[in-house]
């Protein structure tokens, strides 16, 4: 087709707003899918994504429409997801894209990554094409909404669609909108080829399959490719587009979005963000790739079975091509063995990827308690970073130690606003500014320790708001705290995947509330366990869990009383020895102990 009738877009929102609602609808409205094998949710293909109703990856889809003038146009969608964890998915979408659209719930009115993701499209250069969604809702606003939006993008009126994705209203205006403002791509179909890579994901029979954007030039599947990053040359196996499923065809055109399957069987040799060309005559030049994703929260991953562990190994490496803001390094653990010390862009992040590594690769794991990256200053100046709190460096050697801290913005309407203020002082967070977006709705900026957002915080926001608050964050820098390493000994060993970074304040506080659930969750043995919380080497707070008693006085019914003193000895000396040699088992709750902390604050 030609390049002058090609339109690339995406669709960003804050999470829940009806993103992908709406591109079931113009997936609809464009017969690009039968009736017959449409469903809810057609682009979210993993069973997780349809379980809890969010986007994790983005999708892409072509779908062809005539427009008003009689043309016919084809228009790649790229839906993304909401939730700020996935904001580098969203990031890398706006970049195989011209435009986008940017709903906004008729009823919630401009949220936290509504504006994230819309200033995400800004720096992209992108089209932006506002769209109010569920109009049909007796409590929408959609006049409200429009002129808040209007407010914000500056656009002119007229380029507001209000449309309700549920019942299909006003849908067809998004796409003639989307064929009026959004340009079409460009690039030189004579040029040799390069096509950036925006996503990926490895099949077993097809090895690993690059989704692209061709900017110039044109993919067939009779051409030998090559990576420009690393030199790796292949042979496509098949080519094609997104129709939403992979549908086969002889090539991709400049301009247009689709897949080529690589036959590649080393997930590392096709990383997202590179540029693909043609060995012969290829590109000199390659396309701008993306920034690596920071990940911001660190946990241990480790397989219950030993055997495990290279399995373990090749499935985290197949989940990276499928998601390229994970990273992971071996760790080994007193407690636990050989695993990994995985990064996560946040804490759903991580319950996500946990749910896919047991789902989809069918792994027994255990997962330690999350935390973040820390700045230690040593005595001789040296300045280590260290993600994991087992790894600090012994006390007399440390000058200082630096937490990452987060400016957050929270959205809120104001009859919150005290209890938001007393959730945010507990955690340790600072007041920046409070800015009125209506006369009911409230932008506070905060400052906070990554630490203390990552463990229950989103989750307590919701709760004091009623679900009305929504979060963004950035990270700001890192500050210089009075932090201790709190370590816990369960039967005198320390299990260093429960130990912690903590403020001096609470670590007292912490660490009484920490033994006491750990007193619940360890199983009893046929001896006492001491759990015991220690800074240092002092313990500052202990509980035991009690044994479980054999009655060993049970064959003994009368005679003299020496007899059971002697068997009673005998028991006892037979526990000591037990409790030098027996181990005791560390249950998968109790390394999640520390995320509800602060449930009964």
């Amino acid at each position: 087709m030609d390049i002058s009738r090609i339109r690339n877009f995406c669709i960003i929102a804050h999470i829940d707003h009806g993103k992908s609602t709406l591109a079931d609808r113009l997936i609809q409205v464009t017969h690009t899918v039968d009736n017959r094998v449409m469903k809810e949710q057609l682009l979210d293909d993993m069973e997780l994504e349809r379980e809890r109703g969010v986007t994790i990856k983005a999708s892409a889809v072509r779908m062809n429409w005539t427009a008003a003038d009689g043309e016919s146009y084809e228009i790649n969608l790229i839906d993304t997801p909401g939730h700020v964890d996935f904001t580098y998915e969203v990031s890398r979408a706006l970049q195989a894209c011209e435009g986008a659209i940017l709903v906004v719930d008729a009823t919630q009115g401009i949220e936290a990554q509504t504006l994230a993701n819309l200033y995400l499209a800004l720096d992209a250069d992108l089209v932006i094409i506002p769209v109010i969604n569920k109009i049909d809702l007796p409590s929408a606003q959609p006049n409200e909404i429009a002129k808040e939006v209007v407010d914000l993008l500056g656009c002119p009126e007229d380029w507001v669609v209000k449309v309700s994705a549920k019942t299909g209203e006003n849908v067809e205006q998004i796409l003639q909108a989307v064929v009026d403002h959004v340009p079409p791509p460009k690039g030189n179909p004579d040029a040799p080829l390069r096509a950036l890579v925006f996503d990926s994901h490895y099949d077993s029979y097809r090895g690993v399959i690059s989704y692209v954007r061709v900017v110039d030039g044109k993919i067939t599947h009779r051409e030998k490719l090559r990576l420009m990053s690393n030199n790796v040359s292949y042979e496509p196996i098949e080519v094609g587009v997104f129709t939403p499923g992979m549908t086969k065809t002889d090539e991709v055109t400049v301009g247009s979005v689709g897949y080529i399957a690589t036959g590649l069987k080393t997930v590392r040799d096709c990383r997202v963000g590179d540029t693909t060309t043609t060995v012969i005559r290829g590109a000199t030049d390659p396309l701008s790739g993306y920034e690596p994703a920071k990940p911001m929260v660190f946990a241990g991953v480790y397989p219950v079975e030993n055997d495990d562990y290279h399995e373990l190994r090749d499935s985290l490496e197949k989940l990276q091509l499928n998601d390229a803001s994970l990273t992971y390094v071996p760790e080994t653990s007193q407690a636990l063995n050989l695993g990994f010390r995985v990064g996560f862009l946040g804490l759903f992040h991580m319950t996500i990827v946990q749910e896919r590594l047991e789902r989809e690769y069918d792994l027994d794991i255990l997962m330690t308690a999350p935390s973040v990256e820390y700045e230690v200053v040593l005595r001789s100046k040296e300045v280590l970073r260290i993600d994991s709190p087992a790894d600090l460096p012994d006390e007399s050697t440390v000058a200082e130690i630096r937490e990452p801290w987060m400016t957050i913005q929270v959205f809120t309407p104001e009859r919150y606003i005290g209890k938001i203020m007393d959730l945010v002082t507990g955690k340790r967070g600072t007041y920046v500014n409070m800015e009125y977006l209506d006369p009911s709705r409230v932008m506070i900026t905060y400052e906070l320790p990554l630490a203390e957002l990552i463990i229950d915080f989103y989750d307590r926001l919701k709760s004091v708001s009623q679900g009305y608050a929504s979060l963004d964050y950035q990270f700001k820098e890192y500050r210089t705290d009075d932090l201790v390493k709190m370590d816990i000994l369960v039967n005198g060993d320390p299990v260093d995947a429960l130990a912690m970074i903590v403020h001096n304040e609470h670590a007292f506080h912490k660490g009484q509330k920490l033994v006491s659930k750990l007193k619940d969750l360890i199983p009893r043995q046929q001896f006492v366990v001491p759990i015991q919380a220690a800074v240092g080497k002092k313990i500052i707070s202990r509980a035991n869990v009690k044994a479980v008693r054999k009655d060993v006085l049970a064959k003994c019914y009368g005679g003299d009383i020496t007899r059971k003193r002697k068997l009673l000895e005998k028991q006892k000396k037979g526990k000591k020895r037990l409790k030098m040699i027996g181990s005791v088992e560390v249950p998968q709750e109790a390394f999640m102990a520390v995320l509800r902390l602060g449930d009964e604050d």
